[in-house]
Protein backbone atom coordinates (compact mmCIF):
# COMPACT_ATOMS: atom_id res chain seq x y z
CA UNK A 1 0.00 0.00 0.00
CA UNK A 2 1.84 3.41 -1.24
CA UNK A 3 1.68 5.54 1.96
CA UNK A 4 2.71 8.95 0.64
CA UNK A 5 1.41 10.11 -2.46
CA UNK A 6 1.75 13.25 -4.93
CA UNK A 7 -1.78 14.56 -5.78
CA UNK A 8 -2.75 16.16 -9.12
CA UNK A 9 -3.09 19.53 -9.96
CA UNK A 10 -6.54 20.95 -11.29
CA UNK A 11 -5.60 22.64 -14.21
CA UNK A 12 -8.92 24.84 -15.51
CA UNK A 13 -10.21 24.38 -19.20
CA UNK A 14 -8.54 20.73 -19.74
CA UNK A 15 -9.62 16.95 -18.31
CA UNK A 16 -7.63 16.87 -15.18
CA UNK A 17 -8.82 13.55 -13.32
CA UNK A 18 -10.76 10.46 -14.15
CA UNK A 19 -12.93 8.50 -11.93
CA UNK A 20 -14.46 4.75 -12.69
CA UNK A 21 -17.87 3.49 -11.05
CA UNK A 22 -17.83 0.34 -10.14
CA UNK A 23 -20.07 -2.57 -8.76
CA UNK A 24 -16.92 -4.35 -6.79
CA UNK A 25 -14.20 -2.57 -5.83
CA UNK A 26 -12.34 -5.74 -5.09
CA UNK A 27 -12.93 -6.75 -9.13
CA UNK A 28 -11.47 -3.55 -10.34
CA UNK A 29 -8.75 -3.80 -8.44
CA UNK A 30 -7.87 -7.13 -9.43
CA UNK A 31 -8.24 -6.30 -12.81
CA UNK A 32 -6.56 -2.77 -13.09
CA UNK A 33 -4.04 -3.23 -10.51
CA UNK A 34 -2.13 -6.14 -12.61
CA UNK A 35 -3.44 -4.34 -15.97
CA UNK A 36 -1.71 -0.84 -15.12
CA UNK A 37 0.23 -1.65 -12.48
CA UNK A 38 -1.45 0.53 -9.90
CA UNK A 39 -1.12 0.69 -6.42
CA UNK A 40 -4.45 1.56 -4.61
CA UNK A 41 -4.73 3.71 -1.40
CA UNK A 42 -8.07 4.69 0.74
CA UNK A 43 -9.90 7.83 -0.32
CA UNK A 44 -12.98 9.87 1.92
CA UNK A 45 -15.67 7.07 2.09
CA UNK A 46 -18.34 10.12 2.22
CA UNK A 47 -20.79 8.73 -0.36
CA UNK A 48 -19.48 4.83 -0.10
CA UNK A 49 -16.29 2.94 -0.32
CA UNK A 50 -13.58 4.51 -2.50
CA UNK A 51 -9.71 4.35 -3.81
CA UNK A 52 -7.13 6.25 -5.20
CA UNK A 53 -5.23 4.62 -7.83
CA UNK A 54 -1.59 5.54 -7.77
CA UNK A 55 1.47 5.26 -10.33
CA UNK A 56 5.00 6.19 -9.46
CA UNK A 57 4.02 8.55 -6.21
CA UNK A 58 1.17 10.06 -8.28
CA UNK A 59 -2.47 9.74 -7.84
CA UNK A 60 -3.59 9.21 -10.82
CA UNK A 61 -7.74 8.07 -10.93
CA UNK A 62 -10.46 7.42 -8.35
CA UNK A 63 -12.56 4.41 -7.63
CA UNK A 64 -16.08 4.26 -6.33
CA UNK A 65 -18.50 1.75 -5.50
CA UNK A 66 -21.96 1.71 -7.08
CA UNK A 67 -24.99 1.98 -4.04
CA UNK A 68 -27.03 -1.33 -4.74
CA UNK A 69 -29.94 1.05 -5.77
CA UNK A 70 -28.43 3.06 -8.29
CA UNK A 71 -28.99 2.40 -12.42
CA UNK A 72 -25.46 3.63 -13.41
CA UNK A 73 -23.54 1.41 -15.32
CA UNK A 74 -20.15 0.63 -14.67
CA UNK A 75 -18.20 3.74 -16.15
CA UNK A 76 -15.02 6.08 -16.54
CA UNK A 77 -15.84 9.81 -15.88
CA UNK A 78 -13.58 12.23 -17.21
CA UNK A 79 -13.37 15.46 -14.73
CA UNK A 80 -12.36 19.03 -16.05
CA UNK A 81 -10.89 21.38 -14.01
CA UNK A 82 -12.62 24.55 -13.71
CA UNK A 83 -11.80 27.91 -11.20
CA UNK A 84 -15.93 27.69 -10.29
CA UNK A 85 -17.78 24.73 -10.25
CA UNK A 86 -21.60 26.65 -9.49
CA UNK A 87 -20.32 28.92 -12.53
CA UNK A 88 -19.98 26.34 -15.03
CA UNK A 89 -22.72 24.37 -14.03
CA UNK A 90 -25.14 27.39 -14.53
CA UNK A 91 -22.99 27.14 -17.89
CA UNK A 92 -23.95 23.69 -18.19
CA UNK A 93 -27.88 24.15 -17.76
CA UNK A 94 -27.71 27.69 -19.76
CA UNK A 95 -26.29 26.12 -22.72
CA UNK A 96 -28.61 22.88 -22.99
CA UNK A 97 -27.15 20.56 -21.08
CA UNK A 98 -27.73 18.69 -17.58
CA UNK A 99 -26.66 18.57 -14.07
CA UNK A 100 -26.97 15.34 -12.12
CA UNK A 101 -25.35 15.70 -9.57
CA UNK A 102 -23.96 18.53 -7.31
CA UNK A 103 -21.43 21.13 -7.46
CA UNK A 104 -20.88 19.49 -3.83
CA UNK A 105 -17.94 20.00 -1.64
CA UNK A 106 -15.74 16.75 -1.73
CA UNK A 107 -11.90 16.62 -0.06
CA UNK A 108 -10.58 17.75 -3.07
CA UNK A 109 -12.34 20.78 -3.54
CA UNK A 110 -16.27 20.90 -5.40
CA UNK A 111 -17.57 18.17 -7.75
CA UNK A 112 -20.29 18.03 -10.16
CA UNK A 113 -21.69 15.21 -12.44
CA UNK A 114 -23.18 16.52 -15.74
CA UNK A 115 -24.17 15.89 -19.51
CA UNK A 116 -23.71 17.48 -22.37
CA UNK A 117 -26.56 18.31 -24.83
CA UNK A 118 -25.58 14.99 -26.82
CA UNK A 119 -25.95 13.04 -23.97
CA UNK A 120 -21.88 12.60 -23.00
CA UNK A 121 -21.15 12.62 -19.42
CA UNK A 122 -18.70 14.51 -17.68
CA UNK A 123 -17.56 15.88 -14.61
CA UNK A 124 -16.65 19.46 -13.06
CA UNK A 125 -13.71 19.51 -10.84
CA UNK A 126 -13.01 22.75 -8.88
CA UNK A 127 -9.75 22.26 -6.87
CA UNK A 128 -6.29 23.74 -5.80
CA UNK A 129 -4.86 26.53 -8.44
CA UNK A 130 -2.73 25.12 -10.69
CA UNK A 131 0.34 26.84 -9.46
CA UNK A 132 1.88 23.58 -7.88
CA UNK A 133 3.06 23.50 -4.40
CA UNK A 134 5.94 21.10 -2.92
CA UNK A 135 4.52 17.69 -3.11
CA UNK A 136 1.86 18.27 -5.83
CA UNK A 137 2.33 16.97 -9.57
CA UNK A 138 0.67 17.02 -12.59
CA UNK A 139 -0.58 13.77 -14.14
CA UNK A 140 2.27 11.76 -14.71
CA UNK A 141 3.40 10.70 -17.84
CA UNK A 142 4.34 6.92 -17.08
CA UNK A 143 2.55 3.90 -18.34
CA UNK A 144 -0.73 3.39 -15.99
CA UNK A 145 -1.87 6.84 -15.84
CA UNK A 146 -4.11 9.09 -18.28
CA UNK A 147 -2.66 9.35 -21.29
CA UNK A 148 -5.25 10.83 -23.89
CA UNK A 149 -9.28 11.79 -23.31
CA UNK A 150 -11.32 11.53 -26.36
CA UNK A 151 -15.01 12.66 -27.07
CA UNK A 152 -16.58 10.48 -29.26
CA UNK A 153 -19.77 12.45 -30.52
CA UNK A 154 -21.74 12.86 -33.75
CA UNK A 155 -21.15 16.49 -34.11
CA UNK A 156 -17.46 17.03 -32.54
CA UNK A 157 -18.09 21.13 -33.83
CA UNK A 158 -21.18 21.19 -32.03
CA UNK A 159 -20.11 19.83 -28.84
CA UNK A 160 -16.92 22.13 -28.74
CA UNK A 161 -19.01 24.84 -28.70
CA UNK A 162 -21.06 24.11 -25.57
CA UNK A 163 -17.64 22.80 -24.07
CA UNK A 164 -15.82 25.95 -25.12
CA UNK A 165 -18.36 28.11 -23.64
CA UNK A 166 -18.94 26.37 -20.34
CA UNK A 167 -15.31 25.92 -20.02
CA UNK A 168 -14.24 29.90 -21.51
CA UNK A 169 -11.30 28.24 -23.92
CA UNK A 170 -11.42 31.31 -26.14
CA UNK A 171 -10.28 33.41 -22.75
CA UNK A 172 -7.43 31.05 -21.62
CA UNK A 173 -3.84 32.30 -22.22
CA UNK A 174 -2.83 31.38 -25.48
CA UNK A 175 0.68 30.03 -24.01
CA UNK A 176 -0.51 27.55 -21.72
CA UNK A 177 -3.59 26.86 -23.78
CA UNK A 178 -4.72 25.74 -26.89
CA UNK A 179 -7.39 24.55 -29.46
CA UNK A 180 -6.60 23.76 -32.78
CA UNK A 181 -7.93 21.06 -35.33
CA UNK A 182 -5.77 18.26 -36.68
CA UNK A 183 -6.43 14.54 -37.72
CA UNK A 184 -9.98 15.03 -38.20
CA UNK A 185 -10.53 16.05 -34.20
CA UNK A 186 -10.69 19.31 -32.59
CA UNK A 187 -7.60 18.88 -30.33
CA UNK A 188 -7.45 20.98 -27.05
CA UNK A 189 -3.89 21.34 -25.79
CA UNK A 190 -2.06 22.27 -22.33
CA UNK A 191 1.26 23.29 -21.57
CA UNK A 192 2.07 22.71 -25.34
CA UNK A 193 1.09 18.98 -24.62
CA UNK A 194 -1.74 17.35 -26.34
CA UNK A 195 -4.47 16.46 -23.84
CA UNK A 196 -7.68 16.05 -25.10
CA UNK A 197 -9.72 15.63 -28.41
CA UNK A 198 -12.97 15.49 -29.79
CA UNK A 199 -13.92 13.57 -32.87
CA UNK A 200 -16.92 12.28 -35.15
CA UNK A 201 -18.50 8.73 -34.22
CA UNK A 202 -21.78 8.20 -35.14
CA UNK A 203 -21.87 4.35 -34.63
CA UNK A 204 -21.83 5.00 -30.39
CA UNK A 205 -23.54 6.72 -28.20
CA UNK A 206 -21.70 10.12 -27.08
CA UNK A 207 -18.86 9.52 -24.30
CA UNK A 208 -15.34 10.84 -23.03
CA UNK A 209 -13.60 7.58 -23.48
CA UNK A 210 -9.94 7.66 -21.19
CA UNK A 211 -6.74 6.42 -22.64
CA UNK A 212 -4.63 5.05 -20.46
CA UNK A 213 -0.70 5.13 -21.42
CA UNK A 214 1.09 1.04 -21.68
CA UNK A 215 4.60 0.37 -22.93
CA UNK A 216 3.19 -2.42 -25.39
CA UNK A 217 -0.83 -2.12 -26.82
CA UNK A 218 -0.86 -5.40 -27.70
CA UNK A 219 0.44 -6.59 -24.71
CA UNK A 220 -2.10 -4.88 -22.48
CA UNK A 221 -5.24 -6.33 -24.45
CA UNK A 222 -4.06 -9.88 -24.39
CA UNK A 223 -3.66 -9.33 -20.60
CA UNK A 224 -7.18 -7.47 -20.20
CA UNK A 225 -8.24 -10.89 -21.75
CA UNK A 226 -6.80 -13.03 -19.40
CA UNK A 227 -7.99 -11.05 -16.66
CA UNK A 228 -11.45 -11.44 -17.75
CA UNK A 229 -12.01 -7.95 -19.63
CA UNK A 230 -12.92 -7.97 -23.55
CA UNK A 231 -11.17 -6.11 -26.59
CA UNK A 232 -13.63 -4.13 -28.38
CA UNK A 233 -11.68 -2.17 -31.24
CA UNK A 234 -8.00 -3.19 -32.27
CA UNK A 235 -5.46 -2.97 -31.33
CA UNK A 236 -4.53 -0.70 -34.38
CA UNK A 237 -2.23 2.59 -35.17
CA UNK A 238 -3.76 6.00 -34.98
CA UNK A 239 -2.35 9.56 -35.20
CA UNK A 240 -1.45 9.31 -31.64
CA UNK A 241 0.24 6.12 -30.59
CA UNK A 242 -1.18 2.39 -31.08
CA UNK A 243 -4.42 2.21 -29.93
CA UNK A 244 -7.00 -0.54 -28.37
CA UNK A 245 -10.39 -0.50 -26.81
CA UNK A 246 -11.07 -2.82 -24.19
CA UNK A 247 -14.16 -3.70 -21.72
CA UNK A 248 -13.16 -4.37 -17.88
CA UNK A 249 -14.02 -7.34 -15.96
CA UNK A 250 -17.37 -5.98 -15.02
CA UNK A 251 -17.52 -4.26 -18.92
CA UNK A 252 -16.79 -0.41 -17.90
CA UNK A 253 -15.06 0.75 -21.52
CA UNK A 254 -11.92 2.58 -21.86
CA UNK A 255 -8.64 2.65 -23.80
CA UNK A 256 -5.09 1.79 -23.68
CA UNK A 257 -2.63 3.43 -25.79
CA UNK A 258 0.92 2.71 -26.55
CA UNK A 259 3.99 3.65 -28.87
CA UNK A 260 3.14 3.23 -32.56
CA UNK A 261 4.31 3.55 -35.61
CA UNK A 262 3.07 6.79 -35.99
CA UNK A 263 3.23 9.45 -33.45
CA UNK A 264 2.50 13.54 -33.12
Amino acid sequence: MVERTATVRCVPAVPCWVGLTARDLSVAQGFYGPLLGWEFTPGPDRWGPYLRAVVDGVEVAGLSELGTDWERPVAWTTYFGIESADRAADGVRERGGTLAVGPLSFDAGRVALAADPFGATFGIWEGEPADPRPGDAPWTTEPGAPAWIELRTADPFAAALFYGEVFRWDDRDPALFEVRYEHERVVLRSEDRSVAALRAARDLSPHWEVFFSVPDTDAAAHRATALGGRVLDGPADSPYGRVARLADAEGGRFSVLGPGRVRV
